[in-house]
């Protein structure tokens, strides 16, 4: 069903390779328009918080519902997908975008309905929370799916120029925020009033990219071509980083479904014992490093883009500004330079870049926490959005070039462990960040108050207390208006938490690049078949 387009076919502008990058390129906007849109839906008071009754861990909890199971997808069709075929994932992607268009819809039908109250109103959200979740969960699907043909496709277009292209091609993802956060700041009051119009914007790209790779002819992975077999592509990621991903699946799984300890730990066990049979393989140490270091980076980009909009509300709102402006433009920032990876890549080598990355990132969230002014919050988020750019794109060529005879399992595996974290760890982490500067906040400016407005709640890190927005609603409006000014404040005071992330990424890369300097510098390892 699908043929080898090889690098100099693309070269010399065969239009079918041309239509295959270009297709990837905007599915992987539908998965950023996904993106942006919840991000604004949640973190937005007047919408998901509001219709649904969200305290910030919540509110991240169910963000997080629609980025763990891009893992789920993304690793399993890693495992398949040279069988199955990239247009069958193609396919299985606009479907799940389809069904989650059906679900959101049918929660919001429970939501608005009029006069609810008391124990019905608790009901309908109830109800309409679970309809939302389950579609968050498709939609996870959909965008774990895209990642898993399009990574793989365009590595295998572009096998000497891996880490370029796959920053170009990750352009589009930033492209994604810029135009869906534009299309949802147009729609201004009209989308507070009806979320359901923010669905509906995810299915324009969805329907360009379904219609541009239909009829296109697929490559063959260089795995593949190569002649390295299945057995090689399970070794190179080996039974600890199978143990990664498996308990960072089945732990979130186990969350989701209700099961017991015993049960996921026992079919950790499992899956952990078969994969290590067949391959017979610990893995290369340096993957496993790699492995490691994209939780942080995950958390340090998608996480904190995620709460970003909530976080710098108040600040923005003083300058009678949306919050998401700062994440249009960093993405902005993010979609112009990836255009321009090649001669950065060539100047400062991938893992200089990721350093030079972490550096810039730091400073650039610690900024953002403590500025008021206008231009001092775009001055740090211009830092901010260029030490993010290369992160992600950059790791994936890293391990493609390291490792091509991983194929498809291991440049999209460390992407699928990169989302689980954020979906299961770092997101609700950066809630709990929060929840944390507000408590404090609280109980220095305003003793005894905290106690009486908030809650007990847990994720699987710890338990903790949040603000409980129906308890702070009953109290006078004077005291909700400045408990509410010294929330923002403290929310904002959280990013300053946030850069031990980027931080410990900064201290893994400069060891990663003190052992290549000792083995005569970086290169990339060779082909799959080598």
């Amino acid at each position: 069903m699908s043929k080898t387009i090889s690098n100099d076919e693309f070269a010399g502008n065969a239009q079918p390779s041309r239509l295959v990058f270009w297709g990837c390129f905007i599915a992987l906007i539908t998965t950023a328009f996904a993106f942006i849109t919840r991000v604004f839906m949640v973190n937005t008071p007047e919408m998901w918080p509001r219709d649904f009754g969200l305290d910030k861990v919540q509110q991240q909890v169910l963000f997080g519902h629609g980025i763990w199971p891009f893992a789920v997808s993304i690793i399993l069709f890693s495992l398949v997908i040279d069988r199955v075929g990239y247009r069958f994932a193609m396919i299985f992607s606009f479907l799940c975008y389809a069904v989650y268009t059906v679900l959101a819809l049918v929660a919001y039908g429970f939501v608005s309905q009029p006069d609810l109250q008391g124990d019905a109103l608790a009901q309908a959200r109830e109800k309409g929370l679970y309809f939302l979740t389950i579609g968050s969960i498709v939609l996870g699907l959909g965008n774990g799916t895209v990642e898993a043909f399009i990574n793989p496709v365009v590595a295998t277009i572009y096998s000497r120029e891996k880490t370029k292209w796959l920053n170009i091609l990750h352009a589009g993802w930033p492209g994604g925020l810029v135009l869906g956060g534009l299309l949802t700041l147009l729609l201004g009051q009209a989308a507070l009033e009806n979320w359901r119009l923010l669905i509906y914007i995810i299915a324009i790209p969805a329907i360009v990219y379904l219609l541009m790779l239909l009829p296109v002819k697929f490559p063959v992975n260089e795995r593949v071509t190569a002649g390295a077999s299945y057995k090689q592509m399970l070794a190179e990621f080996g039974v600890i980083g199978a143990a990664i991903a498996a308990f960072l699946i089945l732990k979130q799984l186990g969350m989701t479904f209700g099961l017991s300890d015993w049960i996921v730990y026992a079919l950790l066990f499992i899956v952990v014992i078969a994969y290590g049979l067949y391959c017979q393989s610990l893995g290369r140490p340096m993957m496993i490093f790699l492995c490691l270091i994209m939780m942080p980076l995950a958390t340090t980009e998608l996480g904190t883009d995620a709460a970003i909009t909530g976080i710098m509300e108040g600040p923005m709102k003083a300058q009678n500004w949306s919050p998401l402006w700062v994440l249009i433009y960093t993405s902005a920032i993010m979609m112009v330079l990836r255009f321009f990876a090649g001669p950065v890549v060539k100047t400062f080598t991938p893992l200089g870049l990721l350093a030079v990355c972490c550096v810039l990132a730091i400073i650039g969230l610690y900024f953002l926490s403590i500025t008021e002014t206008f231009i001092a919050i775009f001055a740090a988020a211009t830092l901010y959005g260029i030490g993010k750019t290369y992160f992600w794109p950059t790791m994936l060529g890293v391990v493609s070039e390291q490792y091509p005879k991983g194929g498809a399992l291991t440049l999209n595996a460390i992407a699928g462990i990169g989302m689980l974290t954020v979906g299961i760890i770092g997101g609700p982490l950066i809630g709990h960040m929060q929840e944390t500067s507000a408590q404090a906040k609280l109980e220095a400016e305003l003793p005894g108050v905290y106690e009486t407005i908030s809650k007990p709640d847990s994720y699987l890190l710890s338990t903790y207390t949040a603000i409980d927005d129906d308890k702070v609603k009953q109290l006078p409006t004077e005291r909700q208006a400045e408990i509410e000014s010294l929330v923002k404040t403290a929310k904002q005071r959280a990013l300053a938490k946030v850069t031990v992330f980027p931080a410990f990424m900064l201290a893994c890369y400069l060891i990663l690049i003190v052992y290549f300097v000792s083995k005569g510098g970086y290169r990339p390892s060779g082909s799959a078949g080598h």
